[in-house]
């Protein structure tokens, strides 16, 4: 693919960012709404509902700090990505961007990590899901479980990208209602003003009332950085599924614009409520779930009950989404030539069936490595993935570091939103997730993690090295000939 056909594919489906139908093969399906809400659910994983239990018991009260830390990152990197998917709505995304900006090795390397990281994911959501289902049917084994969960969340996707935009409309609607209830119902809960509440309510009183605010210390915060922060990965699928929209940039600005209170809410407000109803080291918290905890705490009936039913569908919209992301990525690195271009081919609908049943099936791979070899390949496989969400951060702030540049001079009049004092704040963001990734490596229960993704992450960027080499050596060879034809 020529440089000029690569940048035309990195400035959007059909050169306009506010084109309704992308010429790419893909179809413009997902509506306004379906945007909306994969916005405001992708910043809600499982993780928020099933680990913050473990971050209270490490770091108290002060688990807040690690939140907001992570939180405000979440926002400078959104905000980049925003920048650039606002002037250039890319199915690639990063992947795509990276490529413009840093080189096709670059794209190349960061657009398989992420799809890597999604087909683990799908592994591991779907044994999620197949637990709490064999909880209720235990007639069925867990692994029919995760395989029914498997075929029908891949069924929906081959259908069209409005069914997936339209199970996940509902899937990250029952996520959104079920926090804003929490949210709500805990806050009446916490002044005692709260109906037949159990909890006497104790106002802001937990916070400090066991070892203050910050009871193990500021080590226990970043430890908590570590803890919490993988549960915010999928934040940036919002920008791979502008480009399915209506109208991208529209959706992106929008999405770019409501990160700051998505995850002042659903983060930090609902582990507010959780450590103002109960003290931070109650037992329940980790033996329970936090969430659990809280409303049973309350007294809510059968609270366990409802939050598997909330977790369970946080589990499903993971899939889903992971599915839909995973292959898009593969139909955009097909398209640029660094996958297989059947990839890149898509069906009458404007779906990418190759891309789609490709990534699934490595995902059926790993469920089946799951059971067999838990503690050996499926083990390689989770540590090998963990720490990529950071990577794809940082590799989006050295990418925008060079596309503003690159947007002003082309088509400044395309960057509607912009990083705040740029340069610097992205610097500082880079500064922050580079100093995570070195405090992975410091901390024992992570160093595995950090060590495995970057072997990976190493191997993979070679490959892309490589290939690129090649690539060009190939056009220099070709270059040469037609020069002696000319010649001649």
């Amino acid at each position: 693919m020529s440089t000029t056909t690569t940048l035309q594919k990195a400035g959007g489906p059909t050169g306009e960012p506010g084109s309704a139908q992308p010429s790419d093969g893909l179809k413009a399906g997902l509506k306004n709404r379906h945007l909306s809400m994969i916005a405001i659910g992708g910043v809600i994983g499982a993780g928020l509902f099933v680990g913050s239990g473990g971050g209270i018991a490490k770091a108290g009260p002060a688990i807040l700090i690690s939140y907001l830390l992570v939180g405000a990152m979440v926002v400078f990197v959104m905000r980049m990505l925003g920048e650039m998917a606002a002037a250039s709505p890319n199915s690639g995304s990063f992947s795509a961007y990276a490529d413009r900006a840093l080189g096709r090795w670059a794209g190349f390397s960061i657009g398989w990590l992420y799809w890597f990281f999604w087909v683990v994911v799908l592994a591991v959501e779907a044994t999620a899901g197949a637990k709490i289902l064999e909880g209720w049917v235990p007639a069925v084994p867990q692994w029919a479980w995760a395989l029914i969960v498997m075929v029908v969340l891949t069924a929906t996707n081959l259908g069209s990208v409005a069914s997936y935009g339209e199970f996940e409309f509902w899937f990250a609607g029952i996520k959104v209602v079920a926090i804003g209830a929490f949210v709500i119902v805990g806050m009446l809960a916490v002044f005692g003003v709260l109906p037949g509440s159990d909890n006497p309510g104790a106002g802001f009183a937990h916070l400090t009332d066991t070892g203050g605010f910050m009871p193990n210390g500021w080590g226990s915060v970043l430890t908590g950085v570590l803890m919490v922060v993988f549960s915010f990965m999928g934040s940036e699928i919002v920008t791979l599924a502008a480009g399915e929209s209506e109208d991208p940039r529209r959706a992106v600005t929008k999405a770019t614009n409501s990160v700051i209170w998505r995850i002042g809410v659903f983060y930090l407000g609902s582990i507010f409520i959780v450590l103002t109803l109960l003290p931070w080291n109650d037992e329940s918290i980790v033996k329970k779930g936090s969430y659990v905890a809280a409303l049973d705490s309350i007294g809510i009936a059968h609270a366990g009950q409802i939050m598997n039913v909330i977790v369970l569908t946080a589990v499903l919209s993971c899939l889903n989404s992971g599915m839909y992301t995973a292959s898009r990525m593969a139909f955009s690195l097909g398209e640029r030539g660094d996958a297989p271009k059947a990839f890149a081919r898509t069906s009458k609908r404007g779906v990418p069936t190759v891309a789609i049943l490709g990534s699934v099936v490595f995902g059926f791979i790993a469920v089946y490595f799951n059971y067999t070899s838990p503690d050996t390949v499926f083990n390689f496989l989770l540590n090998s993935s963990g720490a990529i969400a950071l990577f794809v951060w940082l590799v989006i702030c050295l990418t925008q570091l060079r596309m503003r540049g690159i947007l002003m001079r082309e088509a400044p009049e395309k960057v509607t939103v912009k990083m705040w004092l740029f340069p610097y704040l992205t610097w500082a963001t880079a500064a922050m997730i580079t100093f995570v990734l070195g405090y992975m490596v410091y901390d024992k229960d992570n160093r595995e993690t950090v060590l495995y993704s970057l072997l990976v992450a190493a191997v993979v960027i070679a490959v892309g090295v490589v290939r690129n080499a090649r690539r060009k050596n190939e056009a220099l060879a070709e270059a040469a000939v037609e020069a002696a034809v000319d010649a001649a």
